[in-house]
C-alpha cells in the first residue's frame, strides 16, 4: 500500500471519528444527566437523513440542505430541509401552503388541522400528525444520482478512448475499466450462465457490479456523513427484485420442470419438493438483498460501536485502541466494497444459468 493510500485512509478515519465525537458530544451537553447512548449515535449515523451533516462550529450545525418534496391533502409542497435548523425532535414547526410540518426521527409529518406542535404519548410516539407521501431527494437519493452520473462519466471516457485509438488499446480511463469489464465477462458470466446465453445478460450483470461498487465507495467517504445507499434495505430489495423477475422472465421449460414436477424421482417426492422448489424461488432473492445490506451496513456499525467506547468509558486513553482498531475495520470495509458486488453478480449470474440452463440428456 501506498503511503499517499494510508495517509488518506488514515485522515478518513479521524474524519469520521471526528463527525463521531461532535454528534455524542452535542447530545451530552444538551443533557447533562443523559448518559450517552451508543445505540441512538449508531442509528442516527447509518440510516438516511434529509440533509448532509457536515461538521459543528461554535454550536450551530454546518449542512447540506436537500429538497423537501411532500404530497399533502392539500396537494404538492415542497421547501428545503434547512427550514427545520437541524431539528429532529419534532420541536420545529415548519409551515408552508398553510399546511404545519414536523420532523421526527429523519422523517417528515403533518400536523393536524388547529395543531400548532407536536404530541407525544408515553411511548413518545406522535398522535396528532399523519404522514404525507415523501418524494423527498433524501442523501441516499442524491447519492444515487452522483454515482449514476459518475458512471456514465467513466463509461463514455472508456468508450471514447476506444474510438480514438487506433489498434482497440484503451488508454486512460479505458484501461482501467477494460479489466473489470474482462473479468465480469470471462469470470462471472460465461461459467454461471454458459457460453451461448451469456451476452443478453452483460449489460445488466455489469451495471449491477459497478452501481453497487461505486455506491459501496461513496458509503466510505466520512465527508458524505453516512451517506451508503447499499445500507438501505430498499435499495438491496429493488435490485433483488430484477435479478427475481429476470430470472423468472428467463425460465426455460426445464427451469419450470424442475419447480413444479421434478423429473427422475418418484411422484411423491414430486409432490414433496414442488413447495419447498416455489419457497426457494422466493427465498433467493430474499437472500441477496439481506446479505448486501446486512454486510455493508454491519461494517459501519463496528466502526461506529468502536468510536462510542471512547464515550462508554469516559476516557480519552481508549482514543488509540477504538482509532486502531475503527483503522483497521475500515481496510476490511474497502476490501468488502468489491466483495459484496462481486456476489450479488456472481449469485444474479448464477440464477440467470439456472433458469436457462437446457435439460441433459
Amino acid at each position: 500500500m501506498r503511503l499517499s493510500t494510508f495517509k488518506t485512509i488514515v485522515f478518513s478515519v479521524l474524519f469520521l471519528v471526528n463527525s463521531s465525537i461532535v454528534s455524542a458530544s452535542e447530545k451530552k451537553e444538551g443533557d447533562n444527566d443523559k448518559k450517552f447512548d451508543p445505540k441512538e449515535m449508531i442509528m442516527h449515523h447509518v440510516k438516511d437523513a434529509h440533509e448532509f451533516h457536515l461538521w459543528d462550529w461554535n454550536g450551530k450545525s454546518v449542512s447540506i440542505p436537500l429538497p423537501i418534496i411532500l404530497w399533502t391533502d392539500n396537494g404538492l409542497t415542497t421547501f428545503m430541509s434547512s427550514a427545520f435548523h437541524h431539528d429532529d425532535s419534532g420541536k420545529e414547526v415548519v409551515e408552508k401552503d398553510g399546511t404545519k410540518f414536523v420532523k421526527f426521527h429523519e422523517k417528515i409529518y403533518q400536523l393536524n388541522d388547529g395543531e400548532n406542535a407536536a404530541v407525544f404519548d408515553e411511548k413518545h410516539n406522535l398522535i396528532n400528525a399523519s404522514k404525507p407521501l415523501d418524494f423527498s431527494i433524501t442523501r441516499n437519493v442524491f447519492m444515487m444520482w452522483v454515482s449514476v452520473i459518475v458512471l456514465l462519466l467513466i463509461f463514455f471516457s472508456a468508450a471514447r478512448s476506444y474510438k480514438k485509438s487506433e489498434n482497440n488499446v484503451p488508454s486512460g480511463i479505458g484501461s482501467f475499466v477494460e479489466p473489470l469489464v474482462v473479468f465480469v465477462r470471462d469470470e462471472i458470466a460465461r461459467p454461471m450462465i454458459g457460453e451461448h446465453k451469456y451476452k443478453r445478460y452483460m449489460p445488466y450483470l455489469l451495471t449491477i457490479f459497478f452501481f453497487i461498487w461505486i455506491n459501496n465507495i461513496f458509503g466510505l467517504i466520512p465527508v458524505l456523513n453516512g451517506a451508503n445507499l447499499s445500507g438501505n434495505i430498499a435499495f438491496t430489495l429493488t435490485l433483488a427484485l430484477f435479478t427475481f423477475i429476470i430470472t423468472t422472465v428467463s425460465g426455460n421449460k426445464n427451469y419450470w420442470k424442475h419447480i413444479f414436477w421434478m423429473p427422475g424421482v418418484p411422484i411423491p417426492m414430486k409432490i414433496f419438493l414442488m413447495p419447498i422448489e416455489i419457497i426457494g424461488m422466493f427465498t433467493k432473492p430474499i437472500s441477496l438483498m439481506i446479505r448486501l445490506f446486512a454486510n455493508i451496513t454491519a461494517g459501519h456499525i463496528i466502526i461506529l460501536a468502536l468510536m462510542s467506547l471512547i464515550f462508554i468509558f469516559k476516557s480519552v486513553a481508549i482514543a488509540p485502541v477504538s482509532v486502531a482498531f475503527s483503522l483497521f475495520i475500515t481496510v476490511i470495509e474497502i476490501v468488502v466494497t468489491a466483495i459484496q458486488a462481486y456476489i450479488f453478480t456472481i449469485l444474479s449470474a448464477l440464477y440467470f444459468g439456472m433458469a436457462t440452463e437446457e435439460a441433459h440428456h
